[in-house]
């Protein structure tokens, strides 16, 4: 399968800084430079660009440039935790069910944020992670099966999601925002929720170096659930 263009100009920028040829805060190529080079429009040039700024991979400086973002920009103020890990560590019971597992085409949001290409092939899942055998997380995933070819194969009873991603894909960055919402019907019935109860959903996309692993929906119950860190500054 032919990669495209945009997709080959984002690898060749992520090679250069991976192997510290660019340093964070060095100047990259302008739009111009990478159109001449890869022959190719500017659009395309632009999107490239424009997709590692949003993924916190470069920065742009109105009127100077885009350049290589600090690394301590690219790492997140919370950790990426193992579900099941944080209700094993609180002596409780951890259970899953697995409610979906399939490949479908990626819709145009999902493939924007998986930098795939609208309709390409993709791995679909469901997860309902329970305390106690009471739900505290409906996981929904959308993985690049480039970078997780065997992950429709695996026993989610035995290892999450996270765990195997992490495993096949090594994590090296995530980016998530977090809001309260209110629960849909079908949310209220999977979370065993009260008319009214609010949820926290977590939207969240992980990459390793060879590209975005995953886009993930992560919904808790307002009532069973609270987010905490611990920050240090130096």
């Amino acid at each position: 399968m032919t990669v495209p263009m945009f997709a080959q100009i984002k690898q060749m920028i992520l090679d250069h800084i991976h192997a510290g040829d660019w340093q964070e805060h060095m100047k990259v190529p302008s739009e111009n430079q990478l159109a001449q080079r890869f022959h190719c429009s500017r659009m395309t040039a632009r999107r490239a660009l424009t997709e590692l700024v949003d993924g916190g991979v470069l920065e742009r400086s109105q009127g100077a440039g885009t350049f290589v973002a600090s690394l301590k920009s690219q790492s997140s103020l919370l950790s990426i935790r193992n579900i099941a890990d944080e209700i094993k560590e609180r002596g409780h019971g951890y259970s899953v069910k697995v409610l979906t597992l399939e490949t479908m085409p990626a819709l145009a949001p999902i493939a924007i944020a998986l930098g795939i290409e609208p309709a390409s092939p993709i791995f679909h899942s469901i997860l309902l992670h329970c305390e106690q055998d009471l739900p505290l997380q409906l996981e929904e995933r959308f993985v690049n099966p480039a970078l997780a070819p065997e992950y429709l194969s695996q026993d989610f009873n035995q290892q999450t999601p996270h765990e195997y991603l992490c495993r096949v894909a090594p994590l090296t960055e995530a980016r998530h925002t977090i809001e309260a919402v209110a629960a849909s019907a079908a949310l209220r019935e999977h979370l065993l929720l009260k008319e009214g109860e609010a949820c926290l959903q977590i939207i969240r996309r992980t990459w390793s170096q060879q590209g975005v692993v995953s886009f993930a929906r992560l919904v808790h119950p307002g009532s069973r659930f609270r987010l905490g860190g611990h920050l240090t500054f130096r």
